[in-house]
């Protein structure tokens, strides 16, 4: 099995998630992320709806002008985590949180592969001891994954 899967990834440059269990250690997703550190959009707007349970801490992590025109619902302006004054943000606006509160964090901006706001942040989320971070998996951008799916979602 562990010969099979080193040949798909080197084949094809991803990793067949259905051959790979989700425990282990290569089941990489786009940019390097693992299945345990993401939610899918369809499971996070799951998640929105259920009832009885304390609703998660949404952070869009991502650029103002990205916020204005269309962010989830309920979601948190942060700004942009590449820069310092975005993890400033970021730190203050989760200072108080208890470290097991259900945190999601979104850019949007770009391909998740290839943005430069979502590792800060979850990096920086979890140095603070945070245990329940997950990325939101935006393969290509919030407009074409979470938007044209008809997910909610408000702005101007």
């Amino acid at each position: 099995m562990w010969r099979k899967q080193r040949f798909l990834k080197m084949v094809f440059g991803v990793v067949a998630v259905g051959l790979i269990p989700s425990g282990s250690a290569c089941a990489q997703m786009a940019g390097g992320w693992s299945s345990s550190q993401v939610i899918q959009p369809s499971a996070l707007v799951a998640r929105l709806k259920e009832k009885g349970r304390l609703p998660p801490i949404i952070l869009q992590i991502g650029f103002d002008t990205l916020y204005r025109s269309k962010h989830i619902p309920g979601a948190i302006f942060v700004g942009p985590a590449f820069r310092q004054d975005g993890l400033d943000r970021l730190q203050a606006a989760v200072s108080r949180l208890p470290k097991a509160r259900e945190i999601y964090i979104y850019c949007g901006c770009c391909p998740i592969g290839k943005c430069p706001n979502v590792r800060p942040a979850y990096d920086l989320l979890t140095q603070m001891g945070f245990t329940h971070v997950k990325v939101l998996m935006l393969p290509t951008n919030f407009d074409r994954d979470w938007v044209t799916k008809g997910y909610p979602f408000t702005g101007e």
